[in-house]
Order: structure tokens, then sequence, then C-alpha cells
């Protein structure tokens, strides 16, 4: 007797529903917009509040600012400035603009731009290169420095050695009496409390100073002479990959 074939039904995928993949889809948006948002916040956690900054703010000065350069990357200033998020207490920044007599910053033309539309005072600072020959350095500055009504003074980054110590003040004085005659602002010099206090001190008394001093406060800082203190370089902010330099100002601004 023939035994009956056994016939296999396979049971239908059920259909799932609308509302279901609905859910699913939301579900989705929802898990997307909370990652993007935690990493967003999170990024900045550390350098978003005020108050951190302000802690670090010697107590005595009128403005607090920064310095920026190509070691910075590209900064977003709307992130500093204009984000709700940060109450910036920032009021001033100068940017690296060129150095020697042939190299531009790569960052300058960007930063100085956007500064200048979000209405934040700002200058340019060109880093000397002591062992070449000062005007065409001066030159080269002024080829790419533009005055502005919300120009700070520029300024001489002198952190290298000369040939000599007379050597070095006399290039600097050549290059500041150019800057001078051709932008009728007289520049500021940038230097280590060391250079200062061992080869200035005693030269430039018709100028001003920014002092760079990083474990503790210049017993020199009552010199008249000097303006502007940089107190850190290891500083935090937002819409900043890197770490950025913080100083104080004797002068308010802003």
């Amino acid at each position: 007797m023939a035994k009956k074939q056994k016939i296999k039904i396979r049971n239908r995928p059920k259909k799932k529903s609308k509302s279901s993949v609905k859910v699913v889809v939301v579900i989705a948006l929802l898990l997307g917009l909370s990652a993007i948002t935690y990493f967003y916040y999170s990024n900045d956690a550390k350098v978003v509040k005020k108050e951190e900054v302000v802690k670090s703010i010697p107590f005595g000065f009128p403005s607090f600012g920064i310095d920026v350069s190509h070691h910075q990357g590209k900064i977003d200033w709307e992130k500093l400035f204009v984000s709700e998020r940060y109450d910036t207490i920032i009021h001033f920044v100068y940017c690296k603009a060129t150095e020697g007599s042939d190299h531009l910053d790569t960052q300058w033309e960007k930063n100085r731009a956007e500064l200048q539309e979000l209405n934040i005072p700002n200058g340019a600072y060109h880093f000397f290169s002591p062992q070449t020959e000062p005007r065409p350095q001066a030159a080269h500055f002024l080829a790419h420095w533009k005055k502005s009504d919300l120009d700070l003074p520029p300024v001489l980054d002198v952190e290298s050695e000369g040939f000599s110590d007379e050597d070095l003040i006399a290039k600097m004085k050549i290059w500041l009496t150019v800057v001078e005659d051709k932008t009728g602002m007289r520049p500021v010099i940038y230097t280590s409390l060391n250079f200062f206090e061992t080869k200035f001190m005693n030269d430039f008394k018709n100028y001003k100073f920014w002092i760079a001093a990083y474990s503790r406060k210049p017993e020199c800082i009552d010199d008249s002479r000097i303006i502007h203190w940089q107190y850190s370089e290891s500083g935090d902010l937002p819409g900043f990959d890197e770490k950025v330099d913080f100083n104080v100002s004797k002068i308010a601004l802003r």
C-alpha cells in the first residue's frame, strides 16, 4: 500500500504594519539625534564653562584676550563668540600674520576676516627673524596687513637670539620705526620675561611691552611699559582643537 506524500505548507511571513515601521524610524532618528547631541556637547564639556576660564584669570586686569596662529588650526570663531552655550569673556584677539620676509601664516586671512565680521577688536603680530634684514620683514608685514577700525597696535614678536644683543636691538628699532611710519600706530613688543629683563629693560623707553611668563606673576609687571601679560600657553576654549595662549591687559578693551 503506497504512503501518502506529505505536503509541507510554509508559513508566509507576516507583513509589518505601517505603524511598526514608523516606530522603528522614529526610534532610529531619536538615537541618531542623541548621538550627535552627545558628541557635539561632550566634545566641549571641559571648556564651555565660563567659570573655568574666569578662575584662571589673574586678578586686577580689566581685559582678557587670546593670541593665535596656524598652530591652532582652523578656528570656529562663531562657536566661541556667537554660541549661546558659551558666554564669552574675550575682549581682544591677536593673530599671527607674518614671519621673516616671506612667510605668511596660513590662517591669517581667515582669522582676520572672521574677527572683523564678528566685530571683535583684533591685531596682527609679526614673528621677527633677528638674523635677517629688518626692512624686508617690515615690508612683508605691511603687504599683508590692512588697517581697520577694529585694529589694535601691531606687535613685533621677538623670541630668538640675534648675532648680538646690540644687533638685535638695532634691527628691532628699524622694523618698529618703518611699521609705525606706515601704520600711524606705535607697535608693541612681545617677548619673554627673560628677554625683557636681560636685553630690553634698559632700552625701548618709549615702547610698550607684552610679556610672556607662565610660572609666576612677573615682578616687573608694575613697569608702566608692560601692558599685556601672557600668563598661560595651555588654555582651552570652544572652537579650538589645540591649546591657546591666555593673556590679560592693563588696558580696558571693548
